[in-house]
């Protein structure tokens, strides 16, 4: 009887407790369905709205007209010319030598066929006379990605060479960000004097994106380059670097004055670095006068707008500095505002 009676009980408990489960669905649904509803109208709104500033504002892509190059396309490009380049440290598996063969012509054939693509749509940006001058042979272009790959073997060393804390060249490939940048940039460099609009830029921009490094792709650089770190670096369009030259984190090769505009266009407006020179950290040199003599070194810190010959130390003397005992500082403060 008493078994019973609590099975009862229990069971008149799960029969309640259905009834309004069944009841709160209900009020749920309503509410999702006023919500949607909601939200459908919303949307719509939004939706409109959007659609409205591409009629007002413009800025887009692939139009009825014609396509523009696309930024995910060209980044994608980009990672596969980086595991042309280094094959291997770009693959999430371990690349066998007698597959290597294959895998790299199927690599070079997939990522030319879509950079002609891209080529072919960026011409879209050119006026016509240029266009129907402009060509460029693919296949020459990846003739010299041998010749790329010999310079940055060049950049690798110096790096290795450079840098105490590099404990191997696997390492300086696999971790630090100066040798994408480079190498996507030594590439876009090749690209542009071959006249290709657009596409080299915004290689290089995606190297910016990936490791703060922002090199321009008309800049000429030598062989053996290096960035120490490299956050914050800028080297400008018409920068022109020597061999064996090294740079750290938040130089900037830089253009006088930017006041003329497109009126610039074309001229060269960036400073010249000649072979084994050295430049530390927040230093800015400007101008396309400047020129930066060989085996010079350059303290960090320093604004230049004026040439240096060879073999100068270029520094800021630290005429201003103080360092003072707080404990001593703080009781001056406290007499200072003693009234």
């Amino acid at each position: 009887m008493h078994e019973y009676t609590i099975h009862a009980q229990t069971q008149g408990l799960e029969d309640d407790f259905e009834d309004m489960k069944g009841r709160g669905l209900d009020i749920a649904v309503s509410r999702i369905n006023i919500s949607c509803s909601w939200m459908d109208k919303a949307l719509s709104h939004v939706v409109e709205d959007i659609l409205a500033s591409y009629d007002r504002v413009g800025g887009m892509n692939n139009t009825d007209a014609y396509s523009l190059p696309s930024k995910r396309a060209v980044g994608g490009i980009c990672e596969d010319m980086l595991q042309i380049l280094f094959p291997g440290f770009h693959d999430e598996e371990a690349i066998h030598k007698r597959s290597l063969p294959v895998l790299t012509r199927h690599r070079v054939s997939s990522v030319m066929e879509r950079l002609e693509e891209q080529v072919r749509q960026s011409m879209h940006l050119c006026d016509d006379a240029r266009r129907r001058t402009q060509s460029l042979s693919l296949p020459k272009f990846f003739e010299t990605l041998p010749e790329v790959r010999e310079i940055l073997h060049t950049d690798i060393e110096a790096a290795y060479e450079g840098d105490p804390a590099a404990m191997n060249r696997e390492e300086i490939i696999l971790s630090y960000p100066f040798i994408e940048a480079i190498a996507i940039q030594r590439i876009a460099n090749r690209l542009h004097r071959s006249g290709v609009p657009i596409i080299p830029r915004m290689m290089t921009e995606w190297a910016h994106g990936r490791t703060g490094i922002d090199i321009h792709p008309g800049a000429s650089i030598g062989s053996h380059f290096f960035i120490d770190h490299g956050t914050g670096v800028v080297v400008g369009e018409t920068s022109v670097i020597g061999e064996h030259v090294k740079m750290y984190q938040g130089v900037a090769l830089i253009g006088r004055s930017l006041s003329g505009g497109q009126s610039l266009r074309g001229v060269r407006r960036h400073p010249t670095i000649e072979d084994h020179v050295t430049i530390y950290a927040g230093t800015t040199i400007m101008g396309a006068e400047t020129v930066i003599g060989a085996h010079s070194t350059i303290g960090a810190n320093v604004f230049l707008t004026h040439s240096v010959p060879p073999y100068s130390l270029v520094f800021y003397e630290e005429k201003q500095l103080r360092i003072l005992d707080k404990r001593k500082r703080q009781a001056e403060q406290e007499l200072e505002w003693s009234i």
